[in-house]
């Protein structure tokens, strides 16, 4: 198996552990696909944006075009955190009373603080860019925060799901009752609004859980932390149901390099390149060697692409 087979896919996530190449390869790996004449986003959720550094262009969350065929966008935390939650207030405000909209400010202001908010609303960016890509693009790639942020975004639509669920459930007895009292039936816009939270949080977890639109590629480094992190992250994900696509092992020194040196780091590489076939065998995709420069702009995510498909 190699990178190609990715070519077919709607939406490629490229993740792992911070700093083993993320961003290379969903760039590098975007650029390709584009060049062989897909239309694709390139999407960064990771809040250490590198793509604005990595295509040295001024990329950000109002986004830019890199190519003809090549679109990328920086999701910020932050700026989608309290568009998320202006937007469960302009929700609410059309749903319940003013006296209950300031009973609840406070708490809706502290939701934005607490852990997950983010998450949150970044899945809701996430949502937001699916049914975007659904018209405007052949392909969306996503350059995903390191290991643990994405495995808590990727979990996010079961979680949500069941809170929602709960939430329904509770919101029709508690209509049923009402109606019960005062005989009086009519359509609640808060049921209205959690049904639909519910519609969207299925629709994302049917593409995520996708084989045949989604692929989940991992980045993995030859080295031991980088290895055991990795074979946590595919069994958790796996275990939830999303099927992991690949991995791509980078950062090789190249055979040809010696010295006592490099000799030392060459062997530790080599027993973990091992350990990486040993444990994910038919996953892996390909091997990409480490450059003696840093991989800025376009030429130099060309040989990293080159590299990449040649698995």
């Amino acid at each position: 198996m190699s990178v190609a087979v990715l070519f077919d896919k709607k939406y490629v996530f490229f993740g792992g552990k911070g700093g083993t190449g993320k961003t290379t390869c969903a760039a590098a790996f975007s650029l390709k696909a584009s060049e062989r004449g897909k239309r694709i986003l390139l999407v960064s959720t990771d809040p250490a944006h590198s793509l604005s550094d990595i295509f040295d262009k001024t990329i950000g969350p109002k986004g830019a075009q890199i190519l003809d065929n090549l679109f990328a966008l920086e999701v910020d935390p932050e700026i989608e955190a309290k568009k998320y939650i202006e937007g469960v207030k302009r929700q609410l405000s059309g749903a319940v009373s003013s006296v209950v909209i300031d009973a609840l400010q406070k708490q809706i202001d502290a939701a934005y603080m607490s852990p997950g908010s983010e998450e949150a609303a970044i899945f809701d960016k996430f949502i937001e860019v699916m049914e975007e890509a659904e018209k405007s693009f052949d392909m969306v790639v996503f350059d995903t925060a390191p290991t643990g942020h994405t495995l808590r975004l990727l979990s996010l639509p079961k979680l949500l799901d069941l809170w929602i669920n709960g939430l329904i459930e509770k919101r029709e007895k508690a209509l049923k009752l009402f109606q019960r009292a005062s005989g009086v039936v009519k359509e609640d816009p808060i049921l209205r609004i959690l049904q639909k939270r519910k519609t969207l949080f299925e629709k994302a977890w049917d593409v995520l859980s996708d084989h045949e639109k989604t692929a989940f590629v991992f980045v993995v480094t030859p080295e031991r932390l980088s290895v055991f992190e990795t074979e946590r992250a595919l069994k958790y994900l796996e275990s939830s149901g999303i099927k992991v696509a690949g991995i791509v092992i980078n950062g090789v020194i190249p055979r040809e390099l010696s010295g006592n040196f490099v000799d030392k780091r060459k062997e530790v590489q080599e027993k973990y390149i091992n350990v990486i076939y040993e444990k994910f065998g038919d996953k892996v995709l390909t091997k990409i060697e480490l450059l003696d420069k840093d991989v800025w702009g376009l030429m130099d995510l060309r040989i990293i692409a080159d590299m990449l498909i040649a698995g």
